[in-house]
């Protein structure tokens, strides 16, 4: 059968979602009903010591589940350590697993599942559609807003030896279930509430940008960008206010729906390559990074980039094409220095030197492939020494 064309075919992949206080205590119950006798809780010392932890395996001892717990994690989680975690998962014969935790946490427990239901090592998965058999049943529990990696199809996980990260992107991936609570993100401190508010709307901007937008994905885009560009300042200000956190939790969802479906750009993609040569963090390269992207890419999208100002709050519909562009990049500035997050590529630890490889990383992220202008490397040497 002939079917045609099948470019404007789009998919939306979600997991199950519970948003709202208290969502973190009902990881027993989901636990138990996917059958489960033992739980894996990956999390890492710093939600360990905020207690976060510590109330979802309460949750288990009321359903009768043991569980283990593995905490050997660090920022921009690294193979050995999913490997480390699959080892854990089997030495303790567990029947699921329950991440605690911001972005580094989710992509490596969803690293530990595939791994060890494939018995290779994780960094086989790289690319698009690369896993075979899905994980076992998947609970995410973030504590940050902004990675969103409890409700999207990708992992990211660094390769040391070749000093880059990788993208895991397959629906194996998404969660099972997401309990996202407000109330967990209240322990982040103001510069890391900045830098993953940063991160969200650095989704929800990508995700609209994306030459694999659909309507699905623009309607969590833009509610994000309303949201995260209205809450993320006074959320700094006033970090124990449960309703700004739970605006910035909502907005942080939104937009890891629109970037898991719609995938991401060039941000990403150089963002991605800082974090794996230099260990550096993600959100802060995100946000230093967005508006020297967005400038790069805005007159081949001008109107849509008109729509993300719109979603900022802008009035912008009498200005001239220039005058939209000024004025969104000038918003995009503003929104990070008021978020506190002033510092540039150099002062964060790159050299000029380490551009030519930073660049030839970025353009085999597959996050470039859905950059709305196409980029040669030169193009992103060029970005890359604007924000040093």
């Amino acid at each position: 059968m002939d079917i045609g064309d099948m470019s404007d075919l789009r998919k939306f992949v979600a997991p199950e979602i519970v948003f709202g206080a208290g969502a973190r205590c009902l990881a027993g119950r989901y636990a138990k009903n996917f059958g489960a006798r033992k739980v894996l809780v990956v999390t890492d010392p710093g939600i360990i010591a905020a207690g976060w932890t510590g109330q979802v395996t309460e949750g288990f001892e009321d359903e009768g589940l043991d569980y283990a717990v593995f905490s050997d994690i660090t920022p921009n989680p690294r193979a050995e350590q999913v490997t480390a975690g699959v080892e854990i998962y089997r030495i303790e014969n567990c029947h699921a697993i329950v991440a605690v935790g911001g972005g580094s946490v989710m992509d490596c427990a969803k690293g530990i599942g595939i791994a060890g239901s494939n018995r290779q090592n994780v960094l086989d998965f790289e690319g698009v559609d690369r896993v075979s058999t899905p994980g076992p049943p998947l609970i995410c529990i973030p504590t940050t807003a902004g990675t969103s990696a409890d409700v999207s199809q990708f992992a990211i996980i660094t390769d040391g030896r070749r000093k880059i990260k990788i993208a895991v992107i397959s629906k194996t991936v998404v969660p099972d279930v997401a309990l996202i609570d407000p109330v967990t993100t209240t322990s982040m401190d103001a510069y890391l509430t900045a830098c993953t508010g940063l991160d969200a709307l650095t989704h929800a901007i990508e995700a609209y940008a994306s030459n694999a937008h659909s309507h699905f994905t623009d309607l969590h885009a833009l509610e994000a960008i309303r949201l995260v560009a209205a809450n993320l300042v006074p959320a700094i200000a006033d970090p124990d206010n449960i309703e700004l956190r739970n605006r910035m939790t909502l907005g942080s969802m939104y937009a890891g729906l629109a970037f898991s479906n719609a995938s991401l750009g060039a941000v990403h993609a150089m963002a991605h390559s800082l974090g794996g040569l230099l260990d550096l963090a993600h959100g802060e390269c995100n946000a230093i990074l967005l508006s020297h992207v967005v400038s790069f890419n805005f007159d081949t999208i001008p109107e849509r980039y008109g729509h993300i100002g719109q979603a900022m709050g802008l009035d912008i519909h009498d200005m001239s094409p220039d005058a939209r562009k000024a004025a969104i990049l000038f918003e995009l500035n503003r929104l990070r220095t008021n978020a506190g997050v002033n510092r540039t590529l150099g002062q964060i630890g790159v050299s000029k030197r380490d551009i030519p490889e930073l660049a030839e990383n970025a353009m085999q992220d597959p996050c470039m492939v859905t950059n709305p202008r196409v980029p040669d490397r030169r193009d992103i040497e060029g970005i890359y020494e604007k924000a040093l």
